[in-house]
């Protein structure tokens, strides 16, 4: 791949946007390029992804401009709708996937992270949606996924209307990242949350993502019963028997076999 490199450490997959030379912009090269990549995820060698930025000045800093000025209303509505489809399928991915936002994350870079599961940052991250200063409105998701996750209409209009920055405390504070470290500590940091989750069932932590994400969009009722089939799903496997004879036995060492 030219600009997309997965790497594997332990049970991590570590995906990182490698374009420093224009802040990591998402192009259709990239774009295409980390799709492949999410193709080629081995399920029963990773347990979670850490995506990040290449270098110290950037996460994404959004969709590459310089591609988009020439497009017409065709190749926009193409250009966005390939943007919107791996967003989501990142968002819905069968593993959990933590963004380690290391500098800008703006447009369709903060697009990208509003797809993960879980967001840390430097603290020299930023954060935005500028496009309207572009003459344009978000294209990957940003309108629909920035109210859902801070919780507050008013507040995602605000940062979508005035396409001001949002600096690193900011973006913890509203709860668009969950914690905030030194630069020099945020893989570290994350690989230590993904190792974490990398230790657990991994059908359990498939089951625990597939009720979370789909069960926003229910009535209540119909989110409970989706949980419940989830729950009772999970003792049909190994996962389920050694872990719990494990905590019968007082035994901390678990082996989980995905099975």
């Amino acid at each position: 791949m030219a600009f997309v490199d997965l790497e594997l450490n332990g049970l991590v997959g570590v995906i990182t946007i490698n374009r420093p030379e224009a802040l990591n912009a998402l192009n259709s090269i990239v774009l295409s390029e980390l799709d492949q990549v999410l193709d080629q995820v081995d399920f029963e060698a990773i347990r979670c992804l850490v995506i990040t930025g290449a270098g110290e000045k950037a996460f994404v800093a959004g969709a590459d401009v310089a591609e988009m000025a020439n497009m017409d209303e065709a190749r926009a509505r193409e250009f966005g709708e390939i943007g919107n489809a791996l967003f989501r399928k990142i968002e819905s991915f069968q593993l959990p996937v933590i963004a380690a936002i290391n500098g800008y994350a703006l447009g369709g870079g903060n697009e990208l992270a509003l797809s993960c599961d879980i967001r840390i940052c430097s603290e020299n991250a930023i954060f935005g949606q500028p496009e309207a200063g572009l003459g344009i409105t978000p294209g990957f998701g940003g309108t629909q996924r920035l109210a859902r996750l801070i919780g507050s209409i008013s507040k995602a209009k605000e940062i979508l209307y005035t396409c001001r920055n949002i600096k690193a405390e900011e973006a913890r504070e509203i709860g668009l990242v969950s914690a905030v470290y030194p630069s020099e500590r945020l893989m570290e940091e994350a690989l230590k949350i993904a190792n974490r989750i990398a230790s657990q069932a991994p059908i359990a932590i498939r089951n625990i993502k597939k009720a979370a994400n789909d069960g926003l969009d229910l009535p209540i009722d119909e989110a409970i019963q989706l949980e419940v089939d989830l729950f009772s799903a999970c003792f049909t496997t190994e996962d389920q028997k050694e872990g719990m004879q494990a905590f019968l036995e007082k035994r901390k060492e678990k082996v989980f076999k995905n099975r």
